[in-house]
């Protein structure tokens, strides 16, 4: 299970069974874009961890294309 939190509770959940691959979180973040706003709006930072998977191109490119800004820990 991936939730996605705010300060006003899940913005997005996902639950796979298994881990998740760069595929998988790929489409959970494109799930959580649609609930997310430019910035410097409500909603418009991402904030993860420095699993390999947060830090794919992939995943960058989709979170830089929304105007939403990343910030990896």
């Amino acid at each position: 299970m991936l939730p996605a939190l705010s300060l006003d509770g899940i913005l997005h959940l996902k639950v796979v069974e298994g881990s998740f691959t760069t595929a998988l979180f790929a489409d959970f973040i494109a799930g959580l874009l649609e609930h997310m706003n430019p910035f410097p709006l409500p909603n418009s930072v991402i904030v993860m961890d420095n699993c390999r998977i947060h830090k794919a191109d992939l995943i960058i490119d989709m979170i830089e294309e929304k105007y939403v800004i990343q910030h990896v820990l």
